[in-house]
């Protein structure tokens, strides 16, 4: 998910969002760990967009505009 995509969501939005990567990371090691995982970097490419969301969610808390 692209940093502009995230920006046009709502707060609520965002915290959900954060929830559902938070779960989908969780789901991906346990695969990971029990072997059943295809593609490992599908769990860098979460863990990015999870540090994306948090990054706009502290932009907005500090009041910083960013445009990517």
């Amino acid at each position: 998910m692209k940093a502009s995509e995230i920006r046009n969501l709502s707060d609520q939005e965002l915290n959900t969002k954060l929830h559902d990567l938070k779960e989908e990371l969780f789901n991906l090691r346990f695969q990971a760990a029990t072997g059943q995982i295809e593609n490992m970097h599908s769990i860098g490419l979460v863990k990015q967009d999870i540090a994306r969301v948090k990054t706009i969610m502290t932009e907005r808390k500090l009041n910083i505009r960013k445009e990517a």
